[in-house]
């Protein structure tokens, strides 16, 4: 080949890989909401605990699927795919404002998270379960209002959950489990938005606002 055209296409070539770059990079910056479709992990801000859930049942209060919070970064288990309340629908990729009624589906057991009127086994708060039929459809238990400052969801910003039916915040409070789930914390509902109760996105699949229609996605490691 020539080395004139040899240098040409070189150079071609590295000034393509330069303009993707910087769209990759500019494509994660403005991707900073947290929109409907988003699957992602939450970590509780003052345990350093990630939502998680498994296809364990409470020994007692409901019996339904426990929900826990565990430190572990890599564990499947701590998937959740953001959605609209039953019976409602939200675009794909649209970013979830500060007030909306949200569902957290569980990916790993295609349940809700959810909380009623049960106690929790360790601290005697409200019980936080996972709840669905077969399909993933459960009831208005599952229903959560995002609390947060400004006008949506951003990735970097804490924010709070508040039960729909019995207004109680999710939260973490601080006791530790036994068998068959180890030293998983306790995930409960918290009547005030006190200590435990603020969540940030971690890890997880972000689709990007302005390209929800072509599918395309900025995702950091799950």
């Amino acid at each position: 080949m020539n080395p004139i055209h040899s240098s040409a296409v070189s150079l071609l070539v590295l000034i393509i890989t330069i303009v993707c770059t910087f769209d990759l990079i500019e494509a994660a910056r403005n991707n900073r909401h947290v929109t409907c479709g988003t699957v992602l992990k939450l970590q509780n801000t003052d345990y350093k605990v990630r939502l998680h859930s498994h296809d364990v049942k409470y020994g007692t209060g409901s019996g339904q699927q426990s929900v826990t919070a565990t430190e572990l970064q890599e564990d499947v288990n701590s998937h959740w795919a953001v959605k609209a309340a039953t019976g409602k629908n939200c675009e794909r990729g649209e970013p979830i404002k500060c007030g909306d009624t949200i569902r957290l589906h569980h990916l790993a057991t295609n349940k809700n998270l959810h909380s009623h009127h049960f106690q929790s086994p360790l601290s005697g708060n409200q019980e936080i379960s996972a709840y669905g039929d077969e399909h993933g459809e459960g009831d208005t238990g599952d229903h959560w209002v995002l609390i947060c400052s400004g006008d949506s969801w951003q990735r970097t910003n804490p924010v709070r959950f508040q039960h729909v039916d019995t207004d109680m915040y999710l939260g973490v409070s601080g006791r530790t489990f036994g068998r068959p789930i180890n030293g998983q914390m306790e995930v409960v509902g918290i009547p005030n938005p006190y200590s435990g109760t603020e969540w940030v996105a971690a890890e997880g699949l972000f689709i990007h606002p302005t390209e929800k229609d072509s599918g395309a996605r900025v995702h950091t490691e799950l």
